[in-house]
């Protein structure tokens, strides 16, 4: 009887760390796809948690510095609807006419690792970080998709 508590004891613990361990790193681990004039219109505090934002990359805003350790480049506002994305023909042409549209929102992001071989012109770029005090978005993980090569849908935005 008593082998018979003890195992029940043990499966119980072993239960309760598991579920501790899947509670505490969901709430580290979500992220909410944000659009540019989104983040813009957080208030300084949210701004500083992780974020997650989409956008089409302007390919001429691309600097990779000498050393190889630090790349910038401009985010440009994607419709975060994907009913406005069918109305402008698609992803590919709703990045196309995002990237040609001055008035457009922008954003600034700083990488610090090496370029991605698919980053460039077009390229929808899905950025996690945090936004700096100086406006500009420090990213730790890039994610790219060509437009032209995946016909993908666009990622689900957050919800206000």
């Amino acid at each position: 009887m008593q082998g018979k508590t003890t195992f029940v004891a043990a499966a119980l613990l072993i239960v309760a760390a598991v579920l501790y361990l899947l509670i505490s790193s969901t709430g580290n681990t979500a992220h909410y796809f944000l659009t540019i004039q989104e983040i813009r219109e957080m208030d300084a505090s949210a701004q500083r948690r992780d974020l997650t934002v989409s956008g089409a990359v302007l390919g001429e805003s691309i600097v990779h510095d000498d050393l190889g350790t630090t790349l910038t480049f401009t985010l440009v506002q994607i419709p975060g609807d994907p009913r406005e994305v069918e109305r402008a023909g698609g992803l590919e042409a709703a990045i196309r006419a995002a990237v040609h549209d001055p008035t457009a929102p922008r954003l600034d992001v700083i990488y610090q690792g090496s370029k991605p071989d698919m980053l460039r012109h077009e390229a929808q770029a899905i950025v996690r970080g945090r936004m700096g005090d100086d406006g500009r978005f420090y990213a730790d993980e890039i994610r790219l998709k060509c437009p032209s090569r995946y016909q993908e849908a666009l990622p689900e935005q957050a919800v206000n």
